[in-house]
C-alpha cells in the first residue's frame, strides 16, 4: 500500500472527503486496491490445498473471488442506474482500499469489549454493544464513501450501500446454501 493510499484511508476513515484524492481512480488503481485481497485468498487456497482440503480450498477461493468482485460489479450497475457511471471507478477504488480500516477497527473492538467486561458488564451485553458500534461505523463509512465519491444524496447513498451489501451477501451465501441443500438431499 502506498503512503498516498494509506493517507486516503485514514482521511476517509475520519469521514473526510478529501481522502478520495489520494487514490488512483483508474482500472490499474482498482487492480492495485484488489491485489492484496486477492493475494490473501490465493495464499489461503494454497495452504488449504497443502493441508489436503482441496474441495474446501476451491470453494473458499471461489467464495473469496465473488466477495471481492461482486461489490464493484454491483456498484457499477447501481452507479449507472443513478446516472453516476463516470464516478463509479473513484468509488470502487476508494471503498476497496477502505476495507483496510477493518482489521485495526476489530482490534479496537476487542480491546473495548475487554474494557467493558472489566467494568462488570455482562459478556453478552458487551458483545452486542461492540458489534453494534463496529457495524454502525462500517455502514456509516460505506454510506459516506458512496455519497462523497459518487456525489449523490444521503438517501441514495444509503440505498446504494445497502444494495451493494445485500447483493454481495446473496451472491456469496446463496451458492453455499444451495450447496448445503443439495448435499443434504433437500
Amino acid at each position: 500500500m502506498s503512503l498516498s493510499a494509506a493517507a486516503g484511508i485514514v482521511r476517509l476513515a475520519r469521514f473526510r472527503a478529501d481522502g478520495l484524492a489520494a487514490f488512483d481512480a483508474s482500472p490499474a488503481g482498482l487492480l492495485n486496491a484488489l491485489a492484496p485481497w486477492i493475494a490473501f485468498a490465493v495464499v489461503g487456497f494454497v495452504l488449504a490445498m497443502i493441508g489436503g482440503a482441496a474441495r474446501d480450498a476451491v470453494g473458499a477461493l471461489l467464495a473469496s473471488a465473488v466477495a471481492l468482485l461482486a461489490p464493484p460489479v454491483i456498484a457499477q450497475a447501481l452507479a449507472r442506474w443513478f446516472g453516476r457511471a463516470g464516478q463509479w471507478l473513484r468509488y470502487a477504488v476508494a471503498i476497496t482500499w477502505c476495507q483496510w480500516i477493518m482489521p485495526p477497527l476489530l482490534l479496537v473492538a476487542m480491546m473495548a469489549s475487554t474494557l467493558l467486561l472489566a467494568l462488570d458488564l455482562p459478556q453478552r451485553l458487551a458483545e452486542i454493544l461492540v458489534a453494534v458500534a463496529v457495524l454502525g461505523y462500517a455502514v456509516a463509512l460505506q454510506v459516506f464513501v458512496a455519497r462523497a465519491a459518487l456525489a449523490i444524496t444521503l438517501l441514495r447513498a444509503v440505498v446504494f450501500s445497502v444494495a451493494v451489501q445485500v447483493g454481495t451477501f446473496a451472491l456469496v451465501i446463496g451458492p453455499l446454501l444451495l450447496g448445503e441443500a443439495w448435499r443434504s438431499g433437500g
